[in-house]
């Protein structure tokens, strides 16, 4: 007698979990985020920085460096391998796959590295190596991802089905450059810098979850 699997019977391959990563990753993220702010009674998200949740020292620094930071930058370089798989497999162009991947898997290593560093407290402490690796390690993140979301704009530009995660990529990287130059000019004021980064990893984390998804659903397809 011949047994034939069914699509749920089958093992998951490597990218299907990458791609499982791509999924986990954001809800973990934001959940963190929230969760660590509930933890420290008068955290301001308007005005405070992400990173000042593990800043060193704080009640949450542990949770945010490790469950945030550090789990979700892991993820991110699952899910950039998944990713150039799956797109490869796809007919899309492999060049252009593993540089968006690459990007990827960058911001990933940058959110690892803004983990292992924590931020002084206040993130204020610039002349403090840790705290230079800190930011280092954040601006790598978002720049690598703003620059992935547009080079993926060009990549799904021309494949029929997925040919929305075009637009899509490239609105996502143009927000994300809007809000974290916000960022940047309010810096010195500490005006809404919090509001400003929120909405800038919101929509960069959000394009890695309606990418694995949709490259999920393709897949199966």
């Amino acid at each position: 007698m011949t047994i034939v699997k069914t699509p749920a019977a089958r093992a998951a391959s490597p990218s299907d979990i990458g791609l499982l990563c791509g999924l986990v990753a954001p809800v973990l993220w934001a959940a963190v985020i929230v969760v660590a702010g509930e933890l420290r009674p008068g955290f301001d998200h308007v005005g405070q920085y992400i990173s000042e949740l593990g800043e060193r020292g704080s009640t949450t620094e542990s949770f945010m460096r490790y469950a945030g930071f550090v789990a979700t930058g892991l993820m991110h370089v699952g899910f950039a391998a998944a990713f150039h798989a799956r797109v490869v497999r796809l007919g899309y162009r492999p060049r252009l796959a593993l540089l968006v991947a690459l990007l990827v898997a960058l911001n990933g290593i940058g959110r690892i590295g803004a983990g292992w560093f924590p931020c002084e407290p206040g993130c204020a402490a610039p002349d403090v190596l840790g705290q230079r690796l800190h930011g280092l390690s954040a601006t790598m993140a978002f720049l690598a991802m703003i620059a992935a979301t547009l080079l993926a704009g060009g990549l799904f530009s021309g494949e029929r089905r997925l040919r929305w995660l075009g637009p899509y990529s490239l609105a996502t990287g143009c927000a994300g450059l809007l809000f974290l130059a916000l960022m940047s000019a309010g810096e010195a004021a500490r005006l809404h810098v919090g509001l400003h980064e929120r909405l800038a990893s919101g929509v960069l984390t959000l394009w890695v979850f309606v990418t694995a998804w949709s490259l999920r659903r393709r897949g199966r397809e």
